[in-house]
């Protein structure tokens, strides 16, 4: 039901019983302004939606930070490099609260990083590149979350090889973590689906990580402990967050949560 038709509904109520018109003065604008708010909630201007956001943020962030942002103008030095999904759930500044400047930010699905290959997958590459040779980060975190579709997608891509459904950019994609596929299911043959994927979810994670090592600068740069990697699991179905060293020699070592 429309907002107006409600309205004109409400309102041959209230000329066939007058005697309600006093309590419900005040209600009538509360549900007015409550319909007109909704029904206006489903027809989202995009652009004034981006104007919007941008006025909050130069008024509230950038006006108020100016000494902040000055500096930021002037240059980059980012401490942390993260790989994110790119879900709208988990964006990495608003759940870590990392500031303007704090980190350099990789967003893909599943957030995976594949191994090393200067032709394939290179946007990859060069970001890695660029964060560990040009901005000198001292920190990888590869972030990993919970019910995340691009790791269920893995999981759902048949063992023969065959493809699960329509999705070919995001089956080739997914298929980084393959390894990590096949060691949980190996491993966890006795889960059901949905709990092998949320193994998976932090398995793909130490893959990418060890994908990490096969750029030269970054195996150098750990060598010469310039550079640490991370691991981080973000459940929003708990508010919970893991985060662990990667041993390269032994299993995953959490040491805060």
């Amino acid at each position: 039901m429309a907002y107006e038709e409600a309205i004109a509904q409400l309102s041959k109520l209230l000329s066939e019983k007058p005697d309600l018109k006093g309590m419900a003065g005040a209600k009538i604008k509360q549900i007015t302004a409550e319909l007109e708010k909704a029904a206006g909630s489903k027809q989202l201007d995009p652009v004034e939606r981006i104007q919007t956001g941008f006025v909050h943020f130069k008024t509230e962030k950038f006006e108020r930070h100016v000494d902040l942002y000055g500096k930021l103008a002037t240059g980059q030095t980012p401490k942390f490099m993260v790989f994110a999904c790119s879900d709208s759930r988990v964006c990495p500044s608003h759940i870590l609260n990392f500031q303007p400047g704090e980190a350099f930010v990789v967003r893909n699905v599943a957030n995976m990083v594949p191994s090393c290959n200067k032709t394939h997958y290179s946007s990859v590459g060069a970001a890695v590149e660029y964060a560990v040779l040009r901005l000198r980060v001292e920190n990888i975190v590869v972030m990993g979350h919970s019910r995340c579709g691009g790791i269920k997608g893995l999981m759902s891509i048949p063992d023969d090889g065959g493809r699960d459904g329509d999705d070919e950019f995001v089956e080739s994609w997914v298929k980084i973590c393959a390894p990590a596929k096949a060691k949980v299911k190996s491993a966890h043959s006795d889960l059901s689906f949905a709990e092998q994927c949320k193994v998976l979810e932090k398995e793909a994670v130490n893959v990418s990580l060890g994908n990490l090592l096969t750029y030269p600068f970054v195996r150098e740069a750990v060598a010469n402990n310039t550079l640490s990697l991370q691991g981080g699991y973000y459940d929003f179905v708990n508010g919970s967050f893991q985060f662990w060293h990667f041993d390269f020699n032994t299993a995953p070592k959490l040491y805060a949560s």
